[in-house]
């Protein structure tokens, strides 16, 4: 006879209230918990019927803490969640880290630990109903198995504001331990509420030393005797760690592929070229308008400003490669010619816009290698963010003063009585003074002094405009003096 939940759990809670405390009550816990972990259990067992037909990452998932890879900063000695995990006391947590690194696995070893009944809910399936039904179930954990809940949220930056806040009383009364895994910067995307309960970790793409263990432990789990007399050479290895590109999942899903290969083909060797001509090559990972985005572009804009050329462009063509649009790449390469080159280089601007329309005349992929002559061109290009720096202290200057008048004397007068009232008078037109300068003039309101906020460096243009200003500096203390 197959018991639902409910019934499951009514009848743990008959057995608790009618058996002794010192021995049958614990018996009834035990049953009731095995009876829940059974029905949990049937749930995954209908979808995979036997052990071998599961997914190769489902089979290698870790089975303890120290079984996870590639996240030693949070779970090798000493560390967060190791620390966590032998405390016996679960807390809520937000995992933060990119797609295949062990967010769920961790949240899966959390439960087993603590002997926590698991549910599992994806931001992006589920609603106010599945939510409901989640808390109900924790409900009947708490008050009928005597048994915690670990309610894990997949996406859980997908869930709006108000979602999230339907959290908060349940993480407060401790009613469930919430896991929420997420792709983007909590500090975005996550309520204050939620993250002001939440320990925050962060996951790391998986690097090659970790993605070449999962490797090995993946080929032989895979293709087990038909690997027998197949040689996978290094090179090979290699290049399905670099596919993989830090996701750990990915690897897994490219050993499956290899072995279905492995097996209808039955090559004598397994190297670089089988791997590209069989496997397909995803996309490096790239997410438009998330954290990833934003930090590849970042890296770009500091690599021109760090005048290097190589990570320049590297980052340009990382960009590129993982679908950025070039459009977005060249508004971006002309805002830097104006922010971090400016006077020193006023050719980079002028670079920049034409290289912006030949890439609009000609699209892609022709015209990226005028964005890319651009690119290198910023990077090489003498720098100055004095425009930068000035106009964002005029800016802020502006903002916190007063309305000042334009002084009468450069004041515009087209009529007879606009310059009866004074408008324009004593106005010393520069082109008729010598060197088409007037020294001594003022342009500023009144009440503001020369605040030299255009400070030219000592490179490239920006240099010769040193001297120049210097110059014209010189010629108005002359003029006050004289």
């Amino acid at each position: 006879m197959q018991l639902t939940m409910v019934q499951t759990l009514a009848l743990a809670g008959v057995l608790s209230q009618y058996c002794p405390k010192n021995g049958f009550q614990r018996g009834a816990f035990r049953l009731g918990r095995a009876m829940a972990d059974l029905f949990t259990a049937g749930e995954s067992a209908s979808q995979l019927p036997v052990e071998h037909a599961a997914p190769l990452a489902e089979r290698l998932r870790p089975r303890t803490l120290a079984d996870v890879i590639g996240q030693e900063h949070l779970t090798g000695e000493g560390m967060p969640l190791r620390i966590a995990f032998d405390s016996g006391k679960p807390h809520s947590m937000i995992l933060w880290g990119p797609p295949g690194v062990g967010k769920t696995t961790i949240a899966r070893l959390m439960a087993h630990a603590f002997e926590a009944d698991f549910i599992a809910l994806s931001a992006v399936l589920s609603g106010v109903k599945e939510i409901r039904e989640a808390i109900e179930r924790a409900s009947m954990n708490r008050n009928n198995l005597n048994r915690r809940t670990i309610l894990f949220v997949d996406e859980v930056h997908r869930f709006n504001k108000s979602q999230q806040d339907a959290f908060l009383p349940h993480v407060e009364s401790g009613l469930v331990t919430f896991i929420g895994a997420t792709t983007e910067n909590p500090s975005f995307e996550l309520n204050n509420a939620l993250l002001s309960r939440a320990a925050v970790y962060v996951l790391k793409s998986l690097d090659d030393a970790a993605l070449a263990t999962l490797l090995n432990s993946a080929l032989g789990a895979a293709l087990g005797k038909t690997l027998q007399g197949i040689a996978i050479d290094g090179s090979a290895k290699k290049q399905l760690i670099n596919m993989a590109d830090g996701d750990g999942r990915r690897l897994l899903n490219l050993v499956e592929q290899l072995a279905t290969v492995v097996e209808s083909k039955k090559p004598k060797t397994v190297d670089v070229k089988l791997i590209e001509t069989v496997l397909a090559r995803a996309a490096k990972r790239f997410d438009k308008g998330g954290d990833n985005f934003y930090d590849q572009i970042s890296a770009l804009h500091k690599s021109v400003r760090g005048s290097d050329p190589d990570a320049s462009l590297y980052w340009f063509c990382r960009m590129l490669d993982g679908g950025a649009d070039p459009r977005y790449l060249a508004r971006r390469l002309i805002r830097m010619a104006s922010e971090d080159i400016g006077l020193a280089d006023p050719r980079a601007l002028d670079m920049t816009v034409a290289a912006t329309a030949v890439y609009e005349r000609l699209g892609s992929p022709e015209g990226e290698l005028a964005l890319a002559e651009a690119v290198i061109y910023l990077a090489v290009a003498a720098k100055s963010n004095a425009v930068y720096s000035a106009y964002n202290e005029v800016r802020s200057f502006i903002k916190q003063d007063e309305s000042r008048p334009v002084p009468m004397h450069i004041r515009n007068a087209p009529t007879k009585l606009m310059k009866t009232l004074g408008m324009g008078a004593n106005y010393r037109y520069a082109h008729a003074e010598e060197g088409a300068y007037a020294p001594g003039e003022t342009y500023l309101p009144d009440g503001i002094d020369k605040p030299n906020w255009y400070r030219p460096t000592d490179r490239g243009l920006e240099a010769k405009i040193a001297e120049k200003l210097a110059d014209l500096k010189r010629r108005d203390k002359d003029a006050k003096n004289s």
